[in-house]
């Protein structure tokens, strides 16, 4: 793919413009004792330089991901191109006091080593800290230009509601989506659709289970099984329901026997349907290098037939009705931090 044929959307009415795919970047700066595990900047380098070459222009990190390290390495290895790329990084709730916000906001320029932050989102609901406080310090750090878009991340319909109604003018709402994740679809999108927010998803192929590479639930690391898709038993898992283990079951196999029929790889598939979905500004997946890269590239561009986009729909309806319209996947609905 040449450089800038990747298609451009705007978030909301904001004015940024980004890339269809955006490089999840949590796993830059990690060692062997975080989450994704070691990561080193050439790596990093190489892949941000290859995606940029072939149209990406939005990285995502957060400053809680491996205790800043991520924001380093990423402002370190856009040296050069950082006028091309549309940063996005995230605030925790605790830290959103209206002294705080500055404060954090001040601390990621440094550690991304620029002078401004594209998207700067508050990555959680807030509880406990005042609403006005902290939607209140982010219009001012606009007004100064060290951001330039306010955002925020896993925001449900009364939080949303209630950071408009500060007066601020919110140009993204980053949230879990794919097709194993529908439950954003009954009043997160249509809100957000409605107020003119784009939506920019994580995790659309629920980190490698929808790739196709599982042929049973057995199979995929324990990491990946916290969430209400599987059973509240299985290790470090929090929601303790019951989960759908049948259902997803049932997906995977009827995912697996589409992809054969379409020629269209799983992860293809699920890539394309979040990025056909309306209302989708950015999809931010993750890939560890350049071969990862291309596959998501390819993904994501891909426009599939109607007829498959339905069928997409008709084989992940049963999931979707059976975990219901609670975003929060890793809670409960009685626990749920989205509301």
């Amino acid at each position: 793919m040449e450089v800038d044929t990747l298609e451009k959307r705007h978030a909301g009415v904001s004015g940024a413009e980004l890339s269809i795919l955006g490089i999840g970047c949590w796993m830059f700066g990690g060692t062997s004792d975080d989450y994704w595990g070691s990561h080193d900047d050439n790596e990093a380098r190489n892949l941000v330089a290859a995606a940029m070459d072939r149209g990406v222009n939005y990285f995502d990190v957060a400053e809680v991901y491996n205790e800043g390290r991520s924001e380093e390495a990423l402002g370190r290895v856009l040296k050069g191109r950082r006028d091309e790329a549309v940063i996005g990084t995230k605030i925790l709730p605790d830290n959103c006091s209206k002294a705080g916000v500055r404060e954090h906001c001040e601390a990621s320029l440094r550690r991304l080593d620029t002078d401004y932050i594209d998207i700067y989102m508050v990555h959680w609901p807030l509880r406990g800290q005042p609403v006005e406080d902290a939607f209140g310090t982010l219009k001012e750090l606009k007004d100064e230009g060290k951001i330039r878009v306010i955002g925020v991340s896993n925001f449900g319909v009364k939080d949303l509601t209630e950071a408009l109604g500060t007066g601020a003018e919110i140009g993204i709402n980053q949230m879990h989506y794919n097709l194993l994740s529908r439950a954003i679809e009954a009043e997160i999108l249509p809100l957000c659709i409605e107020r003119k927010i784009g939506i920019s998803t994580y995790m659309p192929l629920l980190q490698g289970i929808l790739t196709g590479k599982y042929a049973t639930i057995d199979e995929i690391h324990p990491n990946r099984t916290r969430t209400r898709h599987f059973r509240g038993d299985r290790p470090d898992s929090r929601h303790g329901e019951a989960g759908a283990e049948m259902e997803v079951d049932q997906v995977l196999g009827d995912l697996r026997t589409l992809a054969s029929e379409t020629g269209h790889s799983v992860g293809q598939m699920a890539l394309a349907w979040v990025a056909a979905r309306k209302g989708i500004t950015c999809v931010i997946a993750g890939a560890r290098n350049v071969e990862q890269l291309e596959a998501n590239i390819e993904g994501v561009s891909l426009k599939l037939d109607e007829s498959v986009l339905v069928r997409l729909d008709e084989i992940t309806e049963p999931l979707y009705k059976k975990l219901g319209t609670n975003p929060d996947y890793w809670q409960s609905l009685e626990n749920s931090r989205i509301r």
